[in-house]
Parts: structure tokens; sequence; C-alpha cells
């Protein structure tokens, strides 16, 4: 069995939370485009309900954006400068 180093072990852990944080926003994000894409009277209903509950989607945008841009960066990064050099 291959070995890798402690670099990489925390590069992959870094970038699978990185990955887990912008799927949440995609599943928080879900009853917006739900209502977008459909547009019924219950999607309106439960985004009026989501709204009385403190249902904010712009979390989702900046959060879960800003998390996928430092991940996409992260890997161009490790793949350019640190993958193939052991």
């Amino acid at each position: 069995m291959g070995s890798q180093s402690v670099a990489k072990t925390v590069f992959l852990l870094v970038s699978m939370v990185g990955w887990l944080i912008v799927g949440a926003a995609l599943m928080y994000l879900f009853p917006l485009v739900a209502d977008q894409i459909v547009s019924s009277d219950l999607t309106h209903t439960w985004m009026r309900t989501l709204g009385q509950g403190g249902y904010n989607p712009k979390l989702a945008y900046v959060g879960g954006g800003t998390i996928l841009l430092l991940t996409a960066l992260g890997h161009f990064v490790w793949y350019q400068w640190f993958e193939g050099e052991q």
C-alpha cells in the first residue's frame, strides 16, 4: 500500500470540508431555487413560512460562493505547484 505525505492528507481533509460546506450551501438554496423554477402556490407559501423563520439565502450565496472559490483556488495551487514533486 502506498503512502502519502502529511501535507497531502491535510490538503485532502481541508478540501473535503470545503466541498461539504459548498454542498450545504446548495441545500440551503434549494427552497429559493424550487420557488424560482416551479413558482407555485405551494413554493410561495414555503418561502413565506421560511422567511418568517429567518431564512436568508444571501448566507448561502456569500458563504458557499466564498468557500467554493477558496476550495477551487486551493485545488489549483495544490495541483499546480505541489502535486508530483514527491
